[in-house]
């Protein structure tokens, strides 16, 4: 079965970021998640720019950035002049007075416009978005902090958005406390992708190529 494992890189270990990218790459991860929170819109700071712009220099894999900041059409340049021309910008449309002028920026720069939707977002308020971005981050946790207890009401989000995907062009990612049950479930009722952080893939024992080849051959 086809589906995307992203590395959340704001669960690395920052103590030797290059080698986590490495080990990363060489393990099969398809790309890496960045976490930017500003201490506003979510009650945590997380990754930089200047993290960002690290990682992007050192892999050629396409970067997932996940703007958890207020306003972020305010600094959107600062993001897109760092990045390279596939990688994906993800913003929270309760973040932005026009989510949409944001998003046309994005799109103008040759990134992949994304939107990500809180537990407590519903799937109505931001149905017209749907038709302008091509992925959907669907948060089965709220937003901020990693490790993180998978909230159960999400799942009829996730069958909202599979059963109108198709109609408007989009991919769905899942973001927070991923299981192997949860990619067993979601990845044949067609969820394209999922952001592995430490429910999954960081802080264990086995290196990160076991992993990732364990998840890929999960029986479905």
């Amino acid at each position: 079965m086809n589906f995307e494992l992203t590395a959340s890189m704001m669960c690395a270990n920052y103590g030797n970021l290059e080698k986590e990218v490495k080990d990363l790459e060489q393990g099969g991860i398809d790309s890496f998640h960045i976490d930017i929170m500003d201490g506003r819109y979510v009650p945590n700071y997380a990754m930089s720019l200047n993290d960002m712009r690290y990682i992007a220099s050192a892999t050629d894999k396409p970067l997932d950035v996940h703007l958890m900041i207020e306003h972020p059409n305010n600094t959107i340049a600062l993001f897109l002049d760092n990045l390279r021309k596939g990688d994906t910008i993800y913003i929270h449309p309760e973040a932005e007075y026009h989510p949409s002028t944001t998003l046309q920026k994005i799109i103008n720069a040759g990134m992949i416009p994304g939107i990500a939707i809180n537990p407590g977002t519903s799937v109505e308020t931001i149905m017209e978005m749907l038709r302008i971005v091509k992925k959907v981050l669907v948060m089965s946790v709220n937003p901020g902090n990693a490790g993180q207890m998978y909230l159960p009401y999400v799942g009829k989000k996730f069958t909202r958005l599979l059963s109108i995907k198709e109609d408007m062009d989009f991919e769905i990612y899942w973001d927070g406390a991923c299981s192997a049950d949860k990619i067993r479930e979601y990845a044949p009722k067609g969820v394209r992708g999922f952001v592995l952080g430490t429910t999954l893939l960081f802080g264990k024992e086995q290196p990160y190529g076991e992993t990732l080849q364990n998840i890929r051959e999960l029986r479905f």
